[in-house]
């Protein structure tokens, strides 16, 4: 083969393989996202509701199994930082635990802020914006988000006052419910969800304080007698992507997976919505009692946490303009 013959040879070659790869479809982004929450929860039932979407509107291209149970190792105040350090490309961030690092994601939790779901939608218009700017500090990107059906206090005794309540150890999930229940007068432990079944299964706590959908999941009638539904808080979890494995996808599969994450998050709020009342028929029917929250004890518990709007904004003044425009918003 003649030199000139050799190197147009090898031109063709060359040109035939960026071809071929030019042509080749892109590789499968293969996702393993992290739930703190058993499978029969519903934000893990949810979220596979989701990674079926996903896979069917990517066409094959981007693939997520969904681990729930805390299965890959990592705790619900770990998930923020899981995420942003790309130990799990995609996971279930419950907010208010994140507020050692960002204590500006409480908003939800100060106490009687909100009254009720459609309180908590108006809300998340002045909220969104603020989870979506951490999200980005921390390398990450929101695709949706969904609250918990309201908590309310489980327990061994009966109360009708919150004297009733004083001295019990109550597990607590974060800065804003472990300052509540130490007001009222109960001893808060804060535990990770994880800790919860253990602890009460040795005793070293009484009481919880978490949603009826928790309470199924934790089989909560092997160790308590009551469920108080107070309603003192609200949270949600957010499902969030790493921005390093969210910008290896094409752009038309980023369009299309936020658009899938818009239309499925009002679906996923109704099942938070519907989750309080089934749950609670699944605790009686399994013995545990719903309790009486009196007039008395829910306006003592109000009473007690009053203050705790303006210390919040003292401690983080960046929520002020989200407040401000919510309480606006609500003619407060």
């Amino acid at each position: 083969m003649t030199g000139k013959l050799k190197a147009r040879f090898t031109s063709v070659l060359a040109a035939g393989a960026l071809a071929v790869c030019a042509s080749a479809p892109a590789l499968a982004a293969n996702w393993d996202m992290a739930l703190a929450w058993p499978d029969g929860n519903f934000h893990t039932k949810n979220a596979r509701t989701f990674a079926q979407e996903v896979a069917k509107a990517t066409e094959g291209r981007v693939n997520i199994t969904v681990h729930g149970g805390g299965s890959l190792g990592f705790k619900g105040p770990e998930m923020l930082s899981a995420v942003r350090d790309g130990l799990v490309p995609i996971g279930d961030i419950y907010l208010s635990q994140q507020v050692g690092e960002e204590p500006v994601l409480g908003i939800e939790s100060i106490p009687y802020l909100v009254s009720g779901y459609d309180e908590l939608r108006k809300l998340h218009e002045y909220f969104r914006p603020v989870v979506e700017k951490v999200a980005a500090r921390h390398n990450q990107k929101v695709l949706y988000m969904v609250p918990w059906p309201a908590p309310g206090i489980y327990t061994k005794v009966k109360a009708t006052t919150l004297k009733d309540l004083s001295g019990v150890k109550i597990r607590t999930y974060n800065k804003t419910t472990t300052e509540l229940f130490n007001t009222i007068g109960m001893t808060a432990v804060q535990l990770p969800w994880g800790e919860v079944v253990p602890s009460l299964a040795a005793g070293t706590i009484d009481g919880v304080t978490t949603s009826a959908s928790s309470g199924v999941d934790g089989k909560f009638w092997e160790f308590l007698k009551f469920f108080y539904p107070t309603g003192h808080v609200w949270s949600s979890d957010a499902i969030t992507v790493n921005l390093d494995s969210w910008n290896d996808l094409s752009e038309a599969d980023r369009k299309t997976i936020e658009k899938l994450s818009r239309d499925l998050e009002p679906t996923f709020w109704e099942v938070s919505r519907s989750e309080d009342a089934e749950k609670l028929k699944i605790l009686n029917s399994n013995g545990l009692q719903t309790g009486v929250v009196t007039n008395e004890m829910l306006s003592a518990m109000r009473k007690a946490t009053a203050d705790q709007i303006s210390n919040f904004l003292k401690a983080t003044p960046e929520a002020k303009p989200t407040l401000d425009a919510f309480f606006k918003a609500t003619g407060r």
